[in-house]
């Protein structure tokens, strides 16, 4: 007898949290028994009542808000530059070998490795974080919007010019539904990248943000803000992957693979 399609539904949307819970309560359970000092790893009980005490206080909103608008902004101009080479590297032949040797160059620096640059460029300014993110959100992007363009099927493209279809109609009814997957799977990857990269940033320089949060807690010993920190980072990939995903099913409804 086949499942009820509520308790399916449920099921599918619950199971997913199975193991963190799983984790948090084992967490929780060996810190009650004391086999976790909570001067190293708070539990995960100290850890709520820091971020309700931050919550009450007004802190943690600011600097989640803070933390949120670097990243999409970051996110917004990398990505933006990574779909535009893309684009560009993708249609064109004479644009791949102009631009696509550079970038792949450039793709093999390490963010972290330009922090020094940056701080001289910038300083510590509101730019400098701006840019390491912008910087690790553009590769993503840029990779698989190109390979989703180059990953077309030739045979429908030349199908769609025998009935007409070129320049814009062409890109817009054959050439972007085709490549529409890749250039998401490059979006979710870059959503991470940029909280990745925000957290270096604000841990380095910042006076508001998580990671100025997570900083100024390690200097007074707060472990328990310091945790909770880390796991709101967490919590906002989650979330701007869950938002990337949100995207996909709505863009890709006639995609099987979607549905």
């Amino acid at each position: 007898m086949s499942a009820h399609p509520a308790h399916h539904g449920l099921a599918k949307t619950l199971l997913p949290w199975l193991v963190p819970v799983l984790i948090i309560v084992a967490w929780q359970l060996a810190a009650s028994a004391g086999e976790i000092d909570n001067r190293v790893m708070p539990s995960p009980l100290a850890v709520l009542k820091a971020g309700k005490d931050l919550a009450l206080s007004g802190q943690l909103w600011l600097h989640l808000k803070i933390s949120f608008i670097r990243a999409m902004i970051g996110f917004a101009v990398g990505g933006g530059i990574g779909l535009a080479l893309g684009l560009i590297t993708g249609l064109s032949k004479r644009g791949e070998l102009l631009l696509d040797s550079t970038v792949q160059m450039i793709r093999t620096i390490p963010p972290l490795a330009l922090i020094p640059l940056v701080i001289l460029w910038f300083g510590i300014d509101e730019t400098a974080k701006l840019f390491l993110v912008a910087f690790g959100t553009l590769f993503p992007v840029y990779i698989n919007t190109y390979h989703g363009i180059r990953s077309v099927d030739n045979g429908l493209v030349e199908m769609a010019r025998s009935y007409g279809l070129k320049g814009w109609p062409l890109f817009r009814d054959v050439i972007l539904p085709g490549a529409l997957p890749s250039i998401l799977v490059g979006v979710r990857f870059a959503l991470g990248f940029a909280w990745i990269l925000l957290i270096v940033a604000e841990t380095i320089s910042a006076s508001s943000g998580i990671g100025y949060l997570a900083t100024n807690a390690r200097e007074f010993l707060q472990t328990d803000v310091v945790v909770l920190s880390i796991l709101l980072y967490a919590l906002l990939g989650k979330a701007s992957d869950a938002a990337a995903r949100v995207l996909e099913r709505r863009w890709l409804r006639w995609h099987p693979a979607y549905q």
